[in-house]
């Protein structure tokens, strides 16, 4: 009798295993690479390295303009971020005491390390706020000065800088000890627009900047022109903030009473024990989560356009 013939092993799966699983390896360790060097350093882009030096540039540059916009010209990133780790540890701790837990008082340090930037971002939305509604008064005064009395171009701009509001004021005053050492009205105006950081000052100098090279007549029809255009915006925004007064004032209360409540729960009975329970932990970090979350949600759909900085150095 003949013995049946019994089927060969199929090696198409052993074979192909060790080259599946190598490809997993290798978009794995890609993953982690891209995702590691992205947020700890920064880096862009799909190659081995950072990216160009266009976009590390253009990064610090908008570090460089938030600040010079907060007033803050001078102080460097890492004083800020030595700041914002203090702020972590205390938050943490006060967090420890309070909620008796360790990821609460992880969340709350975090919420509290972020404190300088927030206030960083107040004072510099209130300084472009008073910057926008002074420049229409501060170009009139120039077109006044440079049409009317005579004065030259960056005379008038240096006499109209002094009237300015005390947040510009420094950086008219550095402009004006560069005119000084210089008498180069393209260096004076560049050293204007990088303490202002602001596209309106950027406008107004680049009009002026053509004015005071080229000449001509048409001077002040342009500053009319550019008066009219700030006064627009400035009252279309005023108008969009009083709009927003009621959401704005809803949106800081609610903020506060989270905080409250969870006071409130923790001296009624054994509330802070309850705190300290794995359950209250996790649930004490989605309520921190929820509010900062919802916090940011409101702000950017409250923010009003930005506007670009189009003569930009």
């Amino acid at each position: 009798m003949r013995r049946p013939r019994t089927a060969a092993p199929s090696t198409v799966g052993t074979e192909g295993a060790p080259v599946t699983g190598l490809l997993l390896a290798t978009c794995a360790g890609a993953g982690v690479f891209y995702l590691y060097t992205a947020v700890a350093l920064g880096w862009q882009g799909l190659g081995p390295g950072p990216a160009a030096g266009r976009g590390v540039a253009r990064r610090r540059r908008s570090v460089d303009d938030w600040l010079a916009q907060a007033g803050l010209g001078g102080v460097d990133v890492r004083q800020v971020a030595v700041v914002s780790g203090a702020l972590v540890v205390v938050g943490g701790l006060v967090g420890l005491a309070v909620f008796g837990g360790a990821p609460a008082a992880v969340a709350l340090g975090a919420c509290l390390g972020s404190a300088p930037v927030a206030a960083a971002r107040v004072r510099r939305t209130q300084r472009r706020s008073a910057a926008q509604e002074s420049w229409p008064r501060i170009i009139e005064e120039v077109r006044i000065l440079t049409t009317s009395l005579g004065r030259s171009v960056p005379q008038a701009l240096f006499e109209a800088g002094a009237a300015a509001p005390a947040s510009l004021r420094p950086a008219f005053e550095a402009a004006r000890r560069e005119w000084l050492l210089s008498t180069d009205f393209a260096r004076t105006v560049a050293v204007l627009k990088a303490r202002l950081a602001d596209p309106t000052a950027d406008a107004a100098c680049e009009t002026l900047l053509v004015a005071h090279e080229v000449g001509g007549t048409d001077l002040d029809r342009r500053l009319v022109a550019l008066i009219e255009d700030r006064i627009l915006d400035v009252q279309g925004r005023k108008d969009a903030r009083s709009r927003q007064a009621g959401v704005r004032f809803a949106r800081r209360f609610t903020l506060l009473v989270p905080f409250g409540m969870a006071l409130v729960g923790m001296s009624i009975g054994d509330g802070r024990a309850a705190y300290a329970t794995p359950m209250g932990q996790v649930l004490v970090v989605v309520g921190i989560a929820a509010v900062v979350l919802c916090w940011l949600w409101a702000g950017r759909l409250l923010a009003l356009p930005a506007e670009e900085r189009v003569f930009h150095p």
